[in-house]
């Protein structure tokens, strides 16, 4: 192939996806550029179901208007080209714009679309808002593509939490149990600086100190007490996979609280995150201070609590209350951190008054990446000073 024959093609895939992106309209302005607008045949599917998103009115009547979207069977045959023709990011967000674009929600109800979906946390998050819509043709379905979503994080988060915890040391106390993970470095060189070897250039240690592991001395309490309203959706997901993961440990004690304008203790669903969830109700109010009043009542050993407060901050209810029950648990002793989101990705949303209210007690308030829990959580269980951590991490 020349030069003048490679040129010509790139500008032909150039004028192509200019093409993809402005839509039919601009197909008689292409046209007239040198070597026309041809598209290929994949081309022109993808360029349909674009086009019965981004341009429904070009569809003829295809694709209803005022939230009555498309019928059943052209909705999974438009999932099924979008699978195969766009990479597994493109067709998230695709999914996404067409459920808001399209007036699809209702169709979300449906079994045989549940099971083309592409997972995705936004849409999961979405399904838990409409539960109490779904027939009962449709339940199994709803419950499997959640369980998709709840699966994938839970493989993500779930060894490095586990190690998180155990490897989470009381620096107070040995053990005589030899221990690589536990191995206290600094008192092992200091007690044994007087068995250096000149002919070996290094210590010869006579003892070996290695730290007891927390799981072994004492019990914490780790309270999460999770915002409903409708904006917490994905951070209510990634909360309730770490409570399940937590309540599988028996070096922790969890419990889980959910709230609105009313407080529910969710902890006696913890054994399955999906059924967790459904025992959320996303949407309402929101009075936290009633929730923290409720999470005060479960504190036992303040010293080893551990509140993970998930939410906005929109408080609906006593603001000055919140601050003063916030300042009492954290005089107390009780360790509390404010998550404003635990979603990866996109600009959080929250009350940025509270926040800064909250951070000049000395509460680490701040949006947490779901990579970022596990180290978030040693840092606490070990007693680390958690607003340098977020500090580092912004």
């Amino acid at each position: 192939m020349t030069t003048s024959d490679t040129t010509a093609t790139y500008q032909a895939q150039k004028i192509a996806r200019w093409r993809l992106i402005l839509g039919a309209e601009s197909q008689k302005k292409l046209e007239q550029l040198p070597g026309g607008c041809a598209l290929t045949p994949e081309q022109l599917l993808m360029d349909q179901a674009l086009e019965t998103i981004y341009h429904p009115d070009n569809n003829n009547g295809s694709s209803a208007s005022a939230g009555h979207g498309l019928s059943n069977p052209q909705v999974s045959r438009w999932l099924g080209d979008i699978r195969s023709l766009f990479e597994r990011e493109i067709v998230t967000i695709l999914q996404n714009d067409a459920i808001e674009r399209c007036g699809l929600k209702q169709l979300l109800l449906e079994p045989e679309m549940l099971q083309n979906l592409e997972p995705d946390i936004g849409l999961a998050a979405t399904l838990l808002s409409l539960r109490t819509q779904i027939p009962a043709r449709s339940k199994e379905s709803a419950r499997a593509f959640i369980r998709k979503i709840v699966d994938s994080i839970n493989r993500m988060l779930e060894d490095d939490i586990r190690r998180s915890v155990t490897a989470a040391l009381n620096r107070r106390q040995h053990s005589p149990l030899p221990c690589a993970a536990a191995l206290d470095y600094k008192m092992t060189i200091e007690r044994n600086l007087r068995h250096y070897s000149p002919t070996l250039g290094t210590i010869v240690p006579e003892r070996v100190y290695f730290f007891e592991h927390a799981a072994h001395i004492n019990h914490w309490t780790v309270i999460v007490d999770i915002d409903q309203s409708g904006s917490m959706g994905e951070s209510v997901i990634y909360a309730s996979v770490m409570s399940s993961i937590l309540a599988s440990m028996n070096a922790i004690r969890t419990q889980v609280v959910a709230f609105d304008t009313a407080v529910t203790d969710l902890s006696g669903y913890c054994d399955d995150p999906v059924d967790l969830l459904y025992g959320i109700q996303l949407g309402g109010g929101t009075d936290i201070e009633k929730s923290i009043a409720y999470c005060q009542s479960l504190v036992e050993t303040p010293s080893r609590t551990l509140l993970f407060l998930i939410s906005d901050l929109y408080e609906g209810g006593n603001q000055a209350g919140l601050v003063r029950r916030l300042e009492e648990l954290k005089e107390s002793g009780v360790t509390i951190i404010s998550l404003l989101a635990l979603a990866d990705g996109g600009k959080p949303y929250y009350n940025e008054h509270i926040a800064q209210r909250i951070s000049a007690m000395g509460i680490p308030c701040f949006a947490c990446v779901p990579q970022l829990l596990p180290e978030l959580l040693a840092a606490a269980l070990k007693g680390h000073d958690l607003q340098a951590f977020t500090q580092k991490r912004r």
